[in-house]
């Protein structure tokens, strides 16, 4: 649970890196979030509230833990758009975010990997 509030503590952080770990389960768990508030919102009869919300909050940490990853790849967060190419450019953005991080420090920062965990 600790990958998913480290990423909501770095809100709208779009500098340094990201593992591998750090998306997926972020992903994971804001994936579980939508799901019980889309639920909740069938079974109060409400269009959207809680879901809705829920996507705008994480709309930025979302954001910035994409970028994150992808500066851990050696790449820019601006591959982001490459999602815009109809079904390539979500494989290869797939491809992108399960490509294990660059061993060696890069420009966007230190290896993640190696950072001291707390």
């Amino acid at each position: 649970m600790h990958w998913y509030t480290d990423v909501l503590k770095k809100y709208a952080v779009f500098n340094g890196r990201a593992r591998r770990q750090e998306y997926w389960m972020f992903t994971l768990f804001s994936t579980i979030i939508s799901i019980v508030l889309s639920i909740l919102d069938s079974i109060f009869g409400t269009v959207a509230l809680f879901s809705g919300v829920y996507a705008l909050a994480v709309l930025l940490p979302s954001l910035g833990v994409f970028a994150r990853r992808m500066h851990d790849t050696g790449r820019s967060g601006w591959w982001f758009f490459i999602a815009l190419v109809p079904v390539v450019g979500f494989i290869v953005l797939l491809v992108f975010l399960a490509t294990e991080g660059k061993p060696e420090e890069n420009q966007y920062g230190p290896n993640p990997k190696l950072a001291p965990s707390y």
